[in-house]
């Protein structure tokens, strides 16, 4: 089964490129199977993540960055393939 894991956070006001650089930054042991990273106005950036794995399996995810970086927590998703 694939698993999708996404990331997304905002980042505080003028700091949307230094959030960009944290988060392509920040390695996954061990790696996805795929990995992108998109960004949105406002400062958003989301991290999208895939494994073959079941939808319960203990996966590794990107952590909090530091709170001045962003302008809320961190929203956490996770799907599985659609037959």
């Amino acid at each position: 089964m694939t698993v999708a894991l996404m990331w997304e956070a905002k980042a505080a006001p003028g700091r949307g490129a230094e959030l960009l650089e944290w988060a392509r930054a920040r390695t996954l042991t061990p790696a996805p199977g795929r990995r992108e990273t998109l960004t949105a106005p406002g400062g958003r950036v989301l991290v999208m993540t895939w494994w073959e794995a079941a939808y319960d399996a203990d996966l590794p995810e990107l952590p909090e960055p530091a709170a001045e970086l962003v302008a809320r927590a961190v929203h956490r998703w996770r799907f599985e393939t659609a037959d």
